[in-house]
């Protein structure tokens, strides 16, 4: 997250589609959830929760670009996925990738629309998944896409999405940015579950609440320390932690092959990532 000192609007109904069931549904929950709000300043749309803090952006002239630096950090995990070694696109026609905290949509939007995978989204806040409808080109549901409204935590807990997905990324703050919201041991082992063994999952840490250490611990108790690694701090301090289900690191060679596939193919700093990479 980072900060927008742009005058911004609430997000009202006038400007999106009617609410579903689930959001009546969850209008209880909803109460207590803070309300999205907008704001541009040159050409990039921000998405906040009532505050300053961004909680995702998209540049209007490039919407399919990942326009914050840490949510490109947060694609590493395409360096650890045997598909980016590929160089047709279809190689990722198969792949399922799942974004727990939605944000602006651009980690869904990307990898529905440019990787051309199989994309889910969960986000609590009904709103947000409104204003991603309205103003972030994510629509609810679509051939090959589908956005939840629902509890990050229940979703990965759930038995029948077990060894359901390639990649998770999971990046759930609320309004006060104060650190991750889902941070404990059980819900790693949630995410665990959910990838198929050689299944990746990133993690964004920021916020004065943040512990690498601590956080690190908690997923190794999922999936093990030697299938750990994280990225040195970004631009603003944010720091990506990983971890891989069951499968060995690539060699040296194999993670630049498919670097220069990446940068080739998406036009992301894939050989960047090669020197921020720790394990």
């Amino acid at each position: 997250m980072s900060t927008s000192t742009t005058s911004s609007s609430r997000l009202t109904s006038s400007s999106t589609a009617a609410p579903s069931e689930s959001d009546a549904v969850a209008s209880v929950t909803a109460l207590a959830l803070p309300p999205v709000t907008i704001s541009e300043m040159g050409g990039v749309r921000y998405l906040h929760l009532g505050t300053t803090w961004v909680q995702g952006a998209m540049r209007l002239a490039r919407p399919l670009d990942i326009e914050l630096d840490y949510v490109r950090r947060m694609m590493v995990w395409m360096l650890l996925r045997p598909e980016s070694g590929d160089a047709a696109r279809e190689a990722w026609d198969n792949t399922h990738t799942v974004q727990l905290g939605l944000g602006s949509g651009t980690i869904t939007r990307f990898c529905h629309r440019v990787l051309g995978a199989h994309a889910t989204a969960v986000e609590l806040n009904p709103e947000v998944i409104r204003a991603c409808e309205a103003l972030f080109y994510v629509p609810r549901s679509a051939p090959r896409l589908q956005v939840l409204h629902r509890d990050a935590a229940e979703y990965v807990a759930d038995p029948k999405h077990r060894d359901s997905a390639d990649a998770v990324c999971v990046d759930v703050y609320d309004h006060e940015v104060a650190g991750p919201v889902l941070d404990s041991a059980a819900f790693y082992r949630g995410c665990y579950s959910l990838l198929r063994p050689g299944g990746v999952m990133t993690v964004n840490l920021f916020g004065h609440g943040a512990d690498l250490e601590g956080s690190r611990s908690r997923v190794a108790q999922a999936f093990g320390e030697a299938q750990l690694f994280h990225t040195t701090p970004g631009k603003n301090g944010h720091i990506v932690l990983g971890a891989v289900k069951q499968h060995p690191w690539p060699d040296a060679d194999t993670l630049r092959a498919r670097a220069k596939n990446i940068e080739t193919q998406f036009q992301l700093p894939a050989l960047e990532w090669l020197d921020i990479l720790r394990r």
